[in-house]
């Protein structure tokens, strides 16, 4: 009996398998990333099936409510946390095949991370709070000089350096926060609600901070729940109950 090749399927399949293939030409990549966590005896479902990509250059802005998957989404895509399913790439690089080292080494070189509270060590003073990356990076002292009065600089604090954290405003907290997530030149930033903490004058005054890095080459992922805030971005992302409600590019 002849038998007939199901070619239909057979393309289906190829399909398929394509859409699971991480993009090779992007800054990141997901691919059906589930995430769950056991509560007792409850399953919260985290994020449900999530996909898409982030390309080099790009200002992406995440939104949604309460519970809506954001602050999961940045963990994984900061790789402080890995998906129960799906896959993660970053920069072509398969962070599920990665060991703890590697992923430590990621978070510090490749991923900058500006968070709402700043994050700084209060008895440090300014250029110490910069450059503690480059010591757990095992950077030299000359190197990481140079680094790090160049990110101070760029955020427009190089005469406070010598100033500890509470002698400055929440915005200048803030700026410091991102110079310390620029001195390895990382492949994207994460700033997770960085105006949260801030006065809407001083909120503006961040943001700019973060338009002049994009402008100049800087990809930058965004987590907000302002909607003023989000237009900053080029591409909005709305998160609802674990999974991407609306992908939308904005310019």
């Amino acid at each position: 009996m002849k038998t007939r090749t199901p070619t239909n399927r057979k393309r289906k399949d190829s399909k398929e398998m394509n859409d699971m293939q991480p993009s090779t030409n992007g800054t990141l990549s997901l691919r059906d990333v589930v995430k769950t966590y056991e509560m007792g005896a409850d399953t919260v479902h985290a994020l449900r099936g999530v996909s898409l990509d982030i390309e080099k250059n790009e200002y992406v802005a995440v939104m949604g409510p309460s519970g809506s998957g954001k602050s999961t989404l940045m963990h994984l895509i900061g790789c402080l946390d890995v998906p129960t399913s799906g896959t993660y790439s970053l920069e072509g690089r398969m962070v599920a095949e990665m060991s703890e080292s590697q992923l430590a080494d990621i978070r510090n070189r490749k991923i900058g991370f500006v968070f709402q509270t700043f994050n700084l060590i209060p008895r440090a003073d300014i250029f110490h709070n910069v450059e503690l990356p480059l010591v757990y990076g095992g950077v030299r002292r000359a190197e990481r000089r140079e680094r790090t009065l160049a990110a101070i600089e760029r955020v427009g604090l190089a005469d406070r350096m010598k100033h500890k954290p509470n002698e400055l405003s929440g915005g200048q907290r803030q700026r410091v926060a991102i110079a310390r997530a620029l001195v390895f030149n990382p492949s994207i930033i994460l700033a997770d609600e960085p105006t949260g903490n801030l006065d809407s004058k001083t909120g503006d005054e961040i943001m700019d901070v973060l338009d002049e890095l994009h402008g100049a080459g800087q990809t930058i992922v965004l987590v907000t729940h302002e909607e003023y805030i989000a237009k900053h971005a080029g591409r909005e992302i709305r998160l609802l109950d674990g999974s991407i409600e609306r992908d939308v590019r904005t310019r």
